[in-house]
């Protein structure tokens, strides 16, 4: 009996939708995230796809039709941060870029569910940044089947790593005889720096002299040739400037393009040019109310995304998990317009824009015709605060349903 109520709600955590098969979603305006409006749009899901766009139609009848004032592709958010802490880290070594977050995920967590319910439906999962190299990061679907393998949509998307004082934490130098396991380093930010670099010469060295190949060199490799995107945390504007000297420093030496991703780039408003130099990607986290946001109270402005807008720096914007419902990804949005993005380009920064930074945008970040039927249901204009979210599909099965 106890194993009996018990398997009921794990399901239900688990965010395993209804299948509806043949539903038309019907809107009074459908935000394409592709710059396209369709007024009065029905739309046809079948097997989990959109099979028709028709614009200019009458709301039809049926039991398989779902109402809405306006519907958006569903949210892709490139900083879920759903791990399992200190779980998800493998701790025997500060270099770790062979090893997969994947392995060590939860899908019957319940902020899986939650994400769903505040409009999200596919993300990007790393591992907790304790390590200076964490390892592959997965983009999954936040709900389904209750398996990470049925739910992945891009296996190994980034390699994961941190710059700045969280690898270093917990760990102290050694005096004399180790005390613990952490009697290691690295112990400061320049520590942390002297890790990123020594990886990345040893793998390639590795790659001319195959005895010095080491667990995750030819990971590395990957990444210095640009076949793999890095994700670097960096909160501040000196890991920031770190994270983008590293990849020149590559560059310069000849050993390599990195594809770069800042996660977390509260203060990338204070040096937007070297951004632009750079050509890297910037993840936005959450704004804060008061300004000050991460384990070293960066200071993250409010126009920060306009800001890196308008120099061409492909943005998304990301809730990192939050709990708080002032937090989550289609308020991040909001605030953002406030900050001056136009709504096209707040819907682009949590639709389109993490889609193609994830390698994802054959699947989603776009409602259109054989794309997956990930859909949100409004009840008036996106991000307003006085709409909310009535509905949602992910793969065409109703997982919030607005007839209810």
């Amino acid at each position: 009996m106890m194993l009996l109520l018990f398997a009921g709600p794990l399901l239900s955590l688990a965010g395993s939708p209804s299948v509806h098969e043949g539903v038309t979603v019907y809107a009074e305006r459908l935000y394409t995230s592709t710059g396209e409006v369709v007024e009065n749009a029905a739309i046809r899901v079948e097997d989990g796809k959109i099979a028709a766009i028709t614009g200019g139609t009458e709301a039809p009848d049926g039991d398989d039709v779902l109402r809405a004032v306006a519907v958006t592709a569903g949210m892709i958010d490139a900083s879920v941060r759903i791990h399992t802490g200190n779980f998800s880290v493998e701790d025997a070594h500060e270099i770790q870029p062979h090893r997969r977050v994947a392995e060590a995920l939860d899908p019957f967590d319940y902020r899986w569910k939650r994400m769903l319910r505040s409009g999200v439906t596919t993300g990007l999962v790393c591992p907790e940044d304790r390590n200076v190299i964490g390892g592959f990061g997965v983009v999954l679907k936040m709900g389904g089947e209750p398996s990470i393998a049925a739910r992945t949509v891009k296996a190994d998307a980034v390699v994961r790593g941190a710059i700045g004082g969280e690898p270093s934490r917990g760990n102290h130098p050694a005096r004399g005889r180790p005390s613990d396991f952490y009697s290691r380093r690295p112990t400061t930010r320049m520590g942390v720096e002297w890790e990123w670099r020594k990886a990345f010469y040893d793998a390639s060295a590795a790659a001319r002299i195959p005895e010095r190949a080491f667990p995750g060199s030819d990971v590395l490799q990957a990444v210095l040739a640009g076949r793999v995107p890095l994700s670097i945390q960096a909160w501040t504007t000196q890991d920031i400037r770190t994270a983008v000297f590293l990849k020149e420093e590559m560059q310069r030496e000849g050993l390599g393009e990195i594809d770069l991703i800042i996660d977390a780039a509260a203060e990338a408003w204070k040096e937007p040019q070297l951004l632009t130099r750079s050509g890297v990607k910037i993840i936005l986290p959450p704004f804060d109310a008061d300004g000050r946001t991460g384990p070293d109270g960066a200071f993250i402005a409010w126009n920060v995304a306009k800001m890196l807008q308008d120099l061409g720096v492909p943005i998304a914007l990301s809730s990192h998990g939050a709990s708080d419902p002032t937090q989550r990804l289609a308020r991040q949005a909001g605030y953002a317009m406030r900050g001056g993005l136009t709504f096209d380009e707040a819907l682009a920064a949590v639709t389109l824009q993490p889609a193609r930074m994830l390698g994802v945008e054959d699947r989603v970040g776009t409602v259109e015709v054989g794309k997956d039927a990930d859909l949100v249901l409004w009840s008036g204009t996106p991000f307003e605060i006085t709409s909310r979210i009535t509905g949602v599909l992910l793969d065409g099965a109703v997982v919030i349903d607005p007839r209810q």
